[in-house]
């Protein structure tokens, strides 16, 4: 029997992931005698460079914009709070869930999705730019912290979890799927593959699939959340959305006289129950027809185990469409993107022409004849950059900075 959300911890499930049978690390180090391999990976992504800069990148409102909207890092902890409550309903490992939920951001440009399409262009000539290659590039290479190897050493799980979170990357063949399919996989997990066996071919863990569903969340009800705060959605915009038109009227007819800013926040917050209690249901009816005894099951199981409902699943794109349309397409945000996207273009372009621009940490062993390698080495730079230091550098190289807004 699965306990409903907000009891106290039970043992694991059997199709759970077991810490103690975890796979490793790529490069061996001793167990820590007061943390779970999971929880020594959380640690460490806590700990990173990355983690910090998501402080300063924003998804939908670029940084100025005011303190209250969302950045990359309080999604990444609303992401996390959610998937906990996930495992802890479905009896999985928490501090898995935990873990990757926050990584599953550190691979984002400056400046939301407009930085990760212009990076993408960019980037065209060498296989292009995908966000979660590059989380994985980060967590693998980037991160130069420790003495004894690069990036954060994570466990195989973590690293299996951050890379297909959304499912497998390639058929029995090795043919890649999804949106990389016709094509092939990004640079950063081309590379790992040839150092580490990730199975591409497989779904993740349980506790990977309930991360990847937790941002599904977060995001819908986040970018709701600001888009009224902002303005740029009224509330009898939504009335035109099922799943939230019912949840509205359900609000006003039990709080009739509520100010706005308790309004949003009711609306916000039963989205989000409706959705993790839809979750963990359809979790549950899965779970109970395919009885797996053990992670493998879930591996196997050519679907995944931890998602919505198709009644909830046809919902939430209705709320993805309705802030597509309303919110990523008001011209509001389209006049800031098309600015930022200019600065993101301009940085590149400068930094390829005189890499001498760059620190020299970031310029160090790379010579003219290795376009492709330059090319990556810049990427690198400027999509680790804030959305603040982004601005800043380009101001610093050009004299015709924008000021966003």
């Amino acid at each position: 029997m699965i306990a409903p959300l907000g009891y106290g911890a039970q043992p694991r499930a059997p199709y759970a992931t077991d810490p103690g049978a975890s796979a490793g690390r790529l490069h061996r180090e001793p167990e820590s005698p007061t943390r779970t391999p999971y929880q020594r990976d959380r640690d460490r992504i806590i700990h990173s460079t990355a983690f910090r800069r998501l402080k300063h990148k924003t998804q939908v409102f670029v940084y100025h914009e005011g303190d209250h909207f969302r950045t990359r890092l309080t999604h990444t902890i609303e992401v996390s709070q959610i998937a906990r409550s996930l495992a802890r309903a479905l009896r999985l490992d928490e501090d898995l869930a935990e873990c990757l939920a926050l990584a599953h951001d550190l691979g984002h440009t400056p400046f939301g999705h407009e930085g990760e399409d212009v990076m993408d262009a960019c980037m065209a000539p060498y296989g292009g730019f995908d966000h979660n290659a590059q989380s994985l590039r980060i967590v693998t290479s980037l991160e130069l912290r420790y003495a004894e190897f690069d990036g954060l050493n994570l466990s195989w799980e973590t690293l299996e979890g951050l890379v297909k979170h959304n499912g497998p990357l390639v058929d029995g063949t090795g043919a890649p799927l999804g949106k990389f399919a016709g094509s092939e996989l990004p640079f950063a997990i081309r590379a790992h593959a040839r150092r580490q066996d990730l199975r591409l071919d497989t779904w993740p863990s349980a506790e990977a699939q309930a991360a990847a569903i937790a941002d599904d969340i977060a995001y819908d009800a986040h970018d709701l959340d600001d888009g009224l705060r902002a303005g740029l959605l009224t509330i009898e915009q939504i009335r035109d959305v099922p799943f939230l038109a019912d949840i509205l009227a359900e609000v006003d007819a039990r709080y009739p006289d509520l100010e706005t800013p308790r309004r949003i926040h009711e609306i916000v917050r039963r989205s989000i129950t409706r959705m993790v209690e839809d979750v963990i249901a359809e979790s549950v009816r899965r779970i109970a027809e395919l009885t797996p005894s053990s992670v493998e099951d879930i591996r196997q199981a050519g679907r995944p185990i931890v998602t919505f409902s198709e009644g909830m699943r046809s919902a939430e794109k209705g709320v993805k469409a309705f802030l597509f349309a309303n919110l990523y397409r008001n011209e509001a945000v389209l006049a800031v993107r098309r600015q930022v996207s200019a600065v993101v273009r301009e940085l590149f372009d400068a930094y390829v022409a005189r890499p001498q621009d760059m620190p020299e940490e970031w310029r160090r062993g790379v010579g003219p004849d290795e376009p492709e390698r330059l090319a990556r080495r810049v990427c690198d730079f400027v999509a680790g950059m804030t959305d603040r230091f982004a601005i800043d550098e380009h101001r610093r190289l050009f004299d015709h900075t924008p000021e966003l807004g």
